[in-house]
Order: structure tokens, then sequence, then C-alpha cells
């Protein structure tokens, strides 16, 4: 049985008993670690999705103190990731900026409110039924799709990538038919950059590399604008006026077309700010001993994406880098995400209008670096090699980020995901057993004179849904064929879900076996199951005689009253029997 833990409306109010002041201290040099490394990342993944650098600071500042307050987990922090800017790109390409940054709130809004609904409705339960494989196709993709769209600021190229397509082979192409364009000064900012990131990341592991790479870059490109005249493509600076809250603007087609409009974008986003959210919640947890009450944390998760969108930021999940990091830093409660996103909101108020010095090329390069990391050669290898499915659910997942837009490209992977899951699920695979003389169950190996036993015993496990009921129903038949078998007991204790198709398929089994001569008895049968019978009228096809339900104080006595049903049936006291059962559900 699985337990659902109830949403709490406001789950911090326990997160601090016994909290004393070295758990303060920790959690403070937590947050300014996990802040050093997401105010540069939220420019970062603003660059990403071509948004101005502050709506990725803000989400990343506003989501790390909201998110906390409501929360399951501890040490999730939000913000802004890779997959999500880079899905806002591909969806955005076609906007100009004046309206991505008039739709975004609005987007950010239903982005919310669809994870908040979602967490109320318990879908995030369903995220078990996903293959890990999905993800790791789909954030290799996307780790390369960033890649080639961070080219051409390495390069200094501008791009015209307002119409057709955002897949990377148009990238691509667009970036290499402006090779010429390319100027000297960006590419040699750019590769100073790569040798300082390398260089801060073999030497000195401890440091926020990202921080302070970004941050001398910046310092070397202002010397060499004012001292030799150096120009490359910078941010715009922005003032603390420029992050007041304001209110999702509507268009002049109405509320309704824009929400059409943004629907199935973020619908998309949503659905992977919760895969991305769940897997990391997860793998933190697990680190712990600990459980994490998943739906918790998406209605946490759609709260942050509600009150960034009032303050001018870029949709959040569940960070892989800022979480970790905050994890290893030795966080102790829910505060350390809220002291960083304290932080991040402080220097942007500070520094923004020091923007205009940050060269697009050194936080290009810095950005292709993060998504080189993303980039897990152990985790492709597990999910190459372990499964023919999940190899088949990698690669193609893979190649539909690379060909399709990315809000199509994950659900084409989840879609192959949960075919694969219910075709395994929905095939029982019956294997004939014999009791010995010594009362032990084996496989029977039948002899070609041996007589075929006159009644089967089928223990019938797991999930009987529509996707198994038919060949369930198949499988039986194929018994049936032996014109030896007279008697077929179901044996019910441990089958589950049974849906209309399965009862259709069950009565039709029935009407078969008795127009051959043979008939059905159902043993073991469960409260739920006998309910579904009885209120679909397919217990009187059955014939109640033939029914004889579970009983937990004696669980052997179903099959003593079957056993003893079959033999009346047959009109006999000795009969030969034969027990089939799944072992891989056993």
């Amino acid at each position: 049985m699985i337990l659902e833990d109830p949403l709490d409306p406001f789950p911090i109010r326990k997160a601090f008993t016994n909290y004393k002041r070295k758990d303060f201290a920790k959690d403070s040099v937590s947050g300014l670690n996990v802040a050093l490394l997401a105010f540069p990342q939220g420019m970062a993944y603003a660059v990403i999705a071509e948004l101005p650098i502050q709506f990725g600071i803000i989400s990343g500042a506003v989501a790390a103190i909201v998110a906390p307050l409501f929360a399951g987990s501890r040490h999730t922090v939000l913000g802004p990731t890779n997959a999500t800017a880079f899905m806002i790109f591909s969806s955005f390409a076609a906007f100009s900026m004046a309206d991505k940054t008039a739709f975004l709130p609005l987007f950010v809004l239903i982005v919310g409110l669809l994870l908040v609904i979602g967490a109320f409705l318990r879908v995030a339960e369903l995220i078990q039924f996903i293959s890990r494989s999905v993800v790791v196709g789909y954030i290799t993709g996307a780790a390369i799709l960033i890649i080639a769209n961070q080219i051409r600021h390495v390069l200094g190229v501008e791009l015209n990538l307002s119409e057709g397509p955002k897949t990377f082979f148009t990238i691509i192409q667009n970036t290499f038919s402006q090779i010429k364009e390319t100027e000297w000064e960006p590419l040699a900012l750019s590769f100073a950059t790569l040798a300082m990131w390398i260089g801060l990341s073999w030497k000195w592991k401890r440091l926020p590399v990202f921080a302070v790479t970004l941050v001398t870059m910046t310092g070397v490109y202002a010397l060499l604008h004012s001292n030799i005249g150096w120009t490359v493509a910078t941010f715009d600076s922005f003032q603390p006026s420029d992050l007041k809250p304001k209110l999702p603007t509507i268009s002049e087609n109405g509320l309704f077309y824009d929400i059409g409009h943004l629907l199935g974008v973020a619908f998309s986003v949503a659905f992977l700010a919760t895969l991305e959210n769940s897997v990391m919640s997860k793998t933190l947890a697990s680190q712990r001993g600990e459980w994490p009450n998943m739906n918790q944390d998406m209605l946490s998760v759609g709260l942050a994406n509600i009150v960034t969108s009032f303050a001018g930021g870029m949709p959040a999940s569940g960070s892989l880098t800022r979480s970790a990091l905050n994890f290893s830093s030795g966080a102790r409660s829910r505060l350390s995400s809220i002291i960083s996103g304290i932080l991040c909101l402080l220097g942007a108020l500070l520094i923004g209008k020091y923007m205009h010095l940050v060269p697009k090329c050194s936080l290009a390069v810095l950005v292709i670096c993060i998504a080189f990391s993303l980039i897990n050669r152990r985790r492709i290898q597990i999910s190459l090699y372990s499964t023919p499915g999940d190899a088949a659910v990698l690669i193609t997942t893979f190649l539909a980020a690379l060909l399709m837009p990315l809000s199509v490209a994950i659900f084409v992977g989840v879609g192959l995901s949960i075919v694969l899951y219910l075709r395994a699920s929905s095939r029982p695979y019956l294997t004939e057993y014999e009791i010995t003389e010594h009362g032990e169950l084996k496989e029977l190996e039948r002899q070609e004179d041996e007589p075929t036993p006159a009644v089967s015993v089928v223990h019938v496990e797991g999930e009987l849904f529509f996707g198994a009921a038919e060949i369930f129903r198949a499988q039986i038949q194929k018994i049936a064929y032996d014109p030896a078998i007279k008697i077929i007991i179901l044996q019910l204790k441990n089958a589950r879900r049974l849906d209309a198709t399965s009862v259709i398929a069950l009565e039709e089994l029935v009407n078969f076996l008795r127009s051959k001569n043979r008939d059905v008895v159902l043993s073991g049968v469960t409260k739920d199951v006998f309910r579904v019978l009885k209120n679909s009228g397919t217990l009187d096809t059955i014939g109640r005689k033939n029914t004889f339900p579970y009983n937990s104080k004696n669980p052997n006595l179903a099959t003593k009253h079957s056993l003893k049903r079959a033999l009346e049936l047959l009109g006999t006291e000795n009969a030969d029997i034969r027990i089939f059962y799944d072992p891989n559900k056993s």
C-alpha cells in the first residue's frame, strides 16, 4: 500500500524545532555559497532564454525565498534551469524582445497555476512511471542545443533566429553561414575565459569558479575597453526601478487568446519543472534516508512561480547544481535557500547598473561549460546498455530534442516511456508448475505421453487494467485449447485494478470456455474485485456458486472451496491439478 502524504499549507512552521545557533551558522555559509553560484547562473539562464539578464536573477532570488515556505524537501533550491530556459528560447524565438517581456509574466503565472492544480490532483505521483532514460536523453539533447546556440556569442556574430523551427541543425546552419563575420576580440576573450575556468576548476575546486571567472573577465574587459578601445557585445544595465513588481499584462487580443497562445508551452514547462524537481528531491532525500513528499514539492514550485510572475522573473524549477551545492555545504534547514535568495536580491539592487561591463562572450563560454557538465556519460551508458527499452527511450528523446521544439520533444520521450511501461506490465508470462511428491512446486516438464491435467489453477498477479486484460484473456484461451482441461480456476487474490475492459474480457472468456464445454471458477476474490463484478452484472454470468471470496483469516479457504467446486463440476472425486502463474510477479 502506498500512503499518500497530505498537503501542508505552511510546512516551514515545523522546520525549526531544536534549531540552534550553530545550525544558523551552517545555513548562512551554505546560503552565501549558493548565492555566489545562483546570481551568475541566473544571468546565464536568462541568456539561454534570450531574455534580459535581470529576469534570471529575479527568478533565482524570489523562487529561492518563496519555495522553502511551502516545500517538503529542505535542501532543494529553486531557480531557472538550463532545460526550462532553452524551452522558453525555442518557443519564444519568433517573438520580439518587447513581446517576450510583455508575455512572460502571464506565461509564468500560467505555469505556476498548472503546478498548484497538479499538486492538489496529486499528479506528481505519476512521475514514477516516467523512465529516467527520458530525463537523461532530454538533458543531453538540451545541453547540446545550448552549446550550439552559444557559439555565436563566442564568435561575436549575430543570427536571425526569428523564423522557422529552432532546432540543432538550423542553429548550426545559421551560425556557420555567418562564420566569416567572426571578430577576433570576443574570440580572444572567450579563450581567456575558458582557460581561467579550466584552471580554477582543476586547481581550486572549492572556489565559486563561475562567479570568480565572470567577475575577473568583466574586470579584464573593462580595462581593455578603457585603455585600448576593445569593444565586444555586453548586456544592458538595469536599475532598481526595473525590478519593481508588476502585474501580468494582457494583449489587445484578450485574456483567453493569450492563454490559448501560451498554454501548450506552459504545460510543457510545468511538466518539465515537476520532473526536474522530483528527480532532485529524491536524489537528495535518498542521501539522508528520507522520502520526499512529491506533491508538496510540486505545490512549492507552483507557488514560487506565481510569486515570480509578479516579481518579473522567468520560470523556476529545482536546480541540480544549486541544490547539490546547498547540500554539500552542510545546510541544516530550508533557511539556507532563503538566505541565498535575499543575497541574490541585494546583489541585483546593488550591481545591476554595472551589467553593461559584462561581455556576452565570456558568459557564453561559462554557459557552454555548464552545458558540458550536464552530459553525464555514466548515466548515458547505463541507459544505453540496461535494457533495449531504455536505449530506445534515450535515443528517441535525444534525437527528438535535436530535431523538434523542446516542448514537443519531452512528450515524445515520455509517450514512448509510458507505452513501453504499459507493454511490459500488461504482458503476464504464465508458466505451468506441478506439485512434486515432496510437496514442492517445480516447473512442469511435460512428456508427450503424459496425461494433461483436468483442472488448471491460474494465479492472476498484479494489474488487470485495460492494457493487460486482452493479453491475459488470450493466454487463458491458449491454456484452454488443451482438450483435457475442463475447469480453469482463476486465483484472484493478488489481482488489482479491474476495469470495464477487464470485465468484458472476463465475460467473453467465460462464454468462450462454456462453448467448449469447460467452465471457470473464481477463487480468492477480494472486496474491490467482487464489487466491480457485482455492479457490472458479471457475477451473475459467472455464477455465485463459482465465486469464492478471499478470507484474510484463512487465505487457503477459497482455494479449498474452489477445488471442491471444480471436482463437483467434473462429476469426479479425482483429477490432475496443474498450477499456472507468472514467476516474474511472484
